[in-house]
């Protein structure tokens, strides 16, 4: 039986971890080793906006020596992932620079929803809790040192997830300050957190009653809420968790759950954000699974090497929360279906001419569900307004670059074409939804049984329709210019039938 050895490296904003593991076909994902060592690198990122050259070089001696660690293991193949500490610190490109150099190790920097996505895939292996909470109405909270990310599901479908500024780390330091004593730190914790949370609640829950939360992240391990027996706590058990560790120093936080000193400082904010989640919704349980995003990191590369095969459609994930945000901007639905369904149909045809993949078709699926969503903003200048609603919105399980690539294709795809400011793959993709758009230009779906076909240097774009498509004819002759010069191929739109 092959087994393959594989090395994850979390670098947060707290702490660093590497976890060694044994991935095959037959037994799945076994973790055989973990290393942890406490560094604040947030502390110098949220006071000072960059990282120390002090720290720069611990953070060096520590991968230095997982470097070594992993060679003992004859790991296979390794990811190295850093996350809000050094994304947001203004030097970071010096930082990964200088660990490269010292250490061999490339460091991914991961985008705010790539690290959820890939926190998502580990909690997604956690069967019992997929089945009994995310069936229902449930909100994911993934608790991070810097952000918070916390995205609602009902009834097995992703409906939306929003990141806000509620780390653990970050919460302490900004409010350290301010508290000279429990009591009062206490109560301005909580009414610092309530403003973001009020604010989440009346825009994205209303209408959902939630009955369980479920709580992941880097710093949440230390936090024993459940025995060995039982997957989670019920709301009032939690009240009484609550009660015992909060207003309490952080000599006693250590003493009373048996953790390092230096781990007891974020008990009281990771406590309260919890506390605050139940009071602002009527989730009945919290379930506390001990996922990390060094196992997602696992995950993901077990799925892309095909050594498991997930039962879960992450996919699916994506075009839900997406669907979302374009109800949000009210998209016309009907049209941008018909959108979607004529684009992927081009994008399927041409699949020998234009040499793209799976990720691809699914940035273009992305883009036809979202292209008319600027018209919210904004009749004068959408495709503007639609470049900008994407790049401020965040969309789980895709890079910040694939993000753009999405805006891009919006953008120009009413707009005058400036292949100044596009790649090649942004290039292909925008031509096929300018064709896909130009066929509903009336909005009605005239066209609703498409046929699509490449034969020889033309794309054949068939319908049956009875309805008067002249519109979209004429549109049609003007939206083939730049599919023409990048493919080399001319689109035909024929009418099988005759109008009445």
């Amino acid at each position: 039986m092959s087994v393959t050895t594989f090395a994850a490296i979390s670098i947060g904003s707290y702490e660093i971890e590497l976890k060694i593991f044994e991935i095959s076909p037959k037994t799945g994902i076994r973790e055989i080793d973990r290393i942890s060592h406490v560094i604040e690198l947030g502390r110098d990122t949220y006071n000072k906006d960059k990282i120390s050259f002090e720290m720069v070089d611990k953070l060096c001696g520590i991968l230095y020596d997982f470097s070594y660690i992993m060679k003992g293991y004859k790991v296979k193949a390794y990811r190295a992932c850093a996350t809000s500490a050094i994304r947001e610190a203004v030097n970071s490109k010096n930082v990964l620079d200088r660990v490269k150099v010292r250490t061999g190790l490339d460091i991914e920097l991961l985008s705010n929803s790539e690290q959820r996505f890939i926190s998502y895939k580990a909690f997604s292996m956690q069967d019992e809790i997929i089945e009994q909470a995310m069936n229902e109405c449930t909100l994911l909270a993934d608790i991070g040192s810097g952000s918070a990310q916390i995205t609602l599901f009902n009834n097995g479908k992703l409906i939306t997830t929003q990141n806000i500024r509620l780390g653990v780390l970050r919460v302490r330091e900004l409010l350290a300050r301010l508290a000279q004593n429990a009591d009062k730190y206490r109560c301005i914790l909580e009414e610092y957190i309530d403003n973001d949370l009020e604010t989440f609640t009346k825009i994205f829950l209303e209408g959902y009653k939630v009955t369980n939360i479920v709580g992941t992240g880097e710093n949440l391990s230390y936090i024993k809420l459940a025995g060995e027996d039982k997957k989670y706590v019920t709301k009032k058990e939690f009240a009484g968790i609550y009660d015992r560790i909060i207003g309490k120093s952080e000599d006693e936080i250590a003493q009373q759950l048996d953790i390092p000193q230096t781990h007891a400082s974020l008990v009281t904010p990771g406590l309260m954000l919890f506390a605050r989640l139940f009071a602002f919704t009527d989730a009945k349980r919290l379930w506390m699974p001990d996922v990390k995003l060094g196992d997602g990191l696992a995950v993901d590369y077990a799925q892309k090497s095909r050594l498991i095969k997930l039962k879960h459609n992450f996919n699916d994930d994506i075009l839900s929360a997406t669907r979302q945000i374009a109800e949000r901007y009210q998209c016309n639905v009907p049209h941008t279906r018909f959108v979607e369904k004529a684009a992927l149909g081009i994008f399927d045809a041409m699949k020998k001419l234009h040499g793209l993949g799976e990720r691809e078709r699914l940035i273009l699926q992305l883009a036809a569900i979202m292209h008319d969503s600027g018209k919210f903003v904004s009749l004068m200048y959408p495709s503007e307004a639609g470049y900008d609603i994407i790049m401020a919105s965040e969309i789980i399980g895709i890079s910040h670059e694939e993000r753009e690539t999405v805006a891009k294709i919006i953008k120009y795809n009413t707009r005058d074409f400036d292949y100044r400011q596009m790649n090649l793959t942004q290039s292909k993709l925008t031509a096929m939804l300018r064709l896909a758009n130009a066929l509903d230009r009336s909005h009605k779906q005239k066209m609703s049984d498409l046929k699509i076909s490449l034969e020889g240097d033309e794309l054949i774009i068939a319908t049956s329709t009875y309805e008067d498509i002249t519109l979209e004819y004429g549109l049609f002759k003007e939206k083939t210019e730049l599919f023409e010069e990048i493919y080399g191929v001319r689109p035909v739109l024929r009418q099988r039938k005759n109008t009445r």
